[in-house]
C-alpha cells in the first residue's frame, strides 16, 4: 500500500488491514529482497489490467506475472474487474471492502458527523450532487447555453482531454460538434440547477428544505446557480458551516470525502449523471438501511423541459410527477445494466449461507456499525496524537 497514493490521506488504514486479515495480507510497502549478496527493494512490474477483466484473467496473467517478477502494479485500476462474477464469495468480498472496509480517517468521520448534526439541528435535509462541471459538460457536448467566451473555455477543454471523442464526433457531426437539442433529448446533457430546483418543486420541496451542495466545481458562474437559490434559499456547502478546526480538515481529497460521508448521512439523496462518487454512494446509502435517493430521468424529462422554454407551461409540474414517480429509490434487485456498485442487493445482503467463516455476514447490524463510526473519540484522539508526532 503506497503512502504518496492518496488513499492514506484519507482512509482509516489500520482498519482497513483489520478488516480484511481475514482475505489477503495488506504490507505498506514492499519487502527488500537479497540476492548476490546484496539487499535491494523489489521493483513491481507494471500491469496494465483489461477494463471489466474476468476473474481468470488475474489467474492467469496477473498471476504469472506475479510470480515471475516478485511484485506487480496495477494501473490504472478503475473498473478493471468485471462486475458480474459468478462465485458469490467473492461479490461478498466486494461488500466487505466498499461498506466495512474502506472508512475514512477518524478526523474526516469527526467533520462529516458535525456538519450532518448541524444540518439535522434544523430538521430533515436534503443533499445534491450537481454534475455541471467542465469536464462533464465539455464531453457532453452541451454547450448552446453558454456565452460565446464560455464555449470557447470548453471547445479548448474538450479538444485538450478528450480527442478521441472530437474524431468519432467528426466522422458524424458537422463542425465536430452534435447538434445540443438532439443530445439533450437523449439524456446526455446534465442538468442545470434551476431544473434539479424545477424537479424538487414539482415533487414537493419548498423553500423551507435544508439542501447540503455537494461542491463539484460548478461551470458557468454564479447566474447558473441564481434560480435554484431563489427557489431553495436554505443552501449549504461545507465551506459556510464550518469553525477553525473544521475549515482545517476540509482540505483536498478530505473535502471530497467529508461531502461523501455528508451525502451518506442526509435524508435524502439527488443526483443528476452517473459518476464515481454518486454510484458508491447510491449503493452505500442502499446497504445502510435504503435511504432514499433520487435519479432524475433526463431522457424522459429533457422534452418537458423544453416545452417550458418554449412557453408551454400547462401541467408542468404534473409531467414532472408522472415521470419522477418511479425515479425515488425504491429497494429493488439490481437489473441489468445497473452497476454492482450503485445496486449491490442481492449480493450485499446476505442472502445465501457463506462458505468460510472469514466470508461471514457481519453479525452487527449494518446501522450499528454505521453509527459506531462516528463515536469513537478514542481512534479521533489516536489520530491527533500521531499527526503531532509526525510534525515535531
Amino acid at each position: 500500500m503506497y503512502g504518496t497514493s492518496g488513499f492514506v490521506d484519507i482512509y482509516d488504514v489500520p482498519h482497513f488491514i483489520n478488516t480484511l486479515k481475514y482475505d489477503v495480507r495488506i504490507v505498506m510497502s514492499i519487502p527488500k529482497i537479497t540476492a548476490q549478496g546484496k539487499t535491494k527493494k523489489l521493483k513491481a512490474y507494471k500491469i496494465l489490467p483489461p477494463r471489466d477483466a474476468p476473474v481468470t484473467w488475474y489467474r492467469t496473467t496477473a498471476l504469472e506475472r506475479l510470480r515471475k517478477y516478485g511484485a506487480i502494479y496495477l494501473t490504472p485500476f478503475s473498473h478493471r474487474l468485471a462486475e458480474k462474477i459468478d462465485d458469490p464469495e467473492f461479490q461478498r468480498l466486494r461488500c466487505r471492502v466498499n461498506y466495512h472496509a474502506l472508512r475514512f480517517k477518524p478526523s474526516i468521520m469527526k467533520t462529516s458527523s458535525d456538519i450532518a448534526n448541524k444540518l439535522h439541528s434544523e430538521g430533515h435535509f436534503m443533499s445534491i450532487h450537481l454534475r455541471f462541471e467542465l469536464d462533464v459538460l465539455a464531453y457532453a457536448g452541451c454547450f448552446d447555453i453558454f456565452t460565446p467566451e464560455e464555449q470557447e473555455i470548453l471547445l479548448r477543454h474538450r479538444n485538450k482531454y478528450f480527442p478521441l471523442l472530437l474524431r468519432y464526433w467528426g466522422k458524424y457531426f458537422p463542425g465536430n460538434t452534435p447538434d445540443y437539442r438532439e443530445r439533450r433529448l437523449i439524456g446526455k446533457c446534465p442538468l442545470t440547477p434551476e431544473e434539479v430546483g424545477l424537479i424538487l418543486r414539482a415533487t414537493g420541496f419548498d423553500n423551507s428544505t435544508w439542501i447540503y451542495l455537494a461542491p463539484g466545481k460548478l461551470f458557468g458562474g454564479k447566474h447558473f446557480m441564481k434560480p435554484f437559490k431563489a427557489m431553495f434559499p436554505r443552501l449549504k456547502n461545507h465551506s459556510m458551516i464550518r469553525s477553525g478546526k473544521l475549515e482545517e480538515n476540509i482540505r483536498g481529497l478530505a473535502g471530497s470525502a467529508v461531502d461523501y460521508m455528508v451525502c451518506l448521512l442526509s435524508d435524502i439523496f439527488i443526483y443528476d449523471g452517473p459518476s464515481n462518487f454518486a454510484d458508491n454512494l447510491m449503493g452505500h446509502r442502499l446497504y445502510y438501511g435504503f435511504r432514499t435517493t433520487i435519479t432524475p430521468n433526463k431522457k424522459a424529462l429533457a422534452r418537458i423541459f423544453m416545452d417550458r422554454e418554449e412557453g408551454h407551461t400547462s401541467a408542468f409540474e404534473e409531467r414532472v410527477r408522472q415521470v419522477m414517480l418511479t425515479h425515488f429509490g425504491a429497494p429493488h434487485k439490481r437489473i441489468h445494466p445497473e452497476s454492482f456498485y450503485t445496486n449491490p442487493w442481492p449480493e450485499c445482503f446476505c442472502q445465501t449461507k457463506a462458505r468460510n467463516h472469514a466470508d461471514r455476514c457481519p453479525h452487527n447490524s449494518v446501522n450499528d456499525v454505521l453509527e459506531s463510526w462516528f463515536h469513537n473519540k478514542e481512534d479521533v484522539e489516536v489520530e491527533a496524537t500521531n499527526q503531532t508526532d509526525s510534525t515535531s
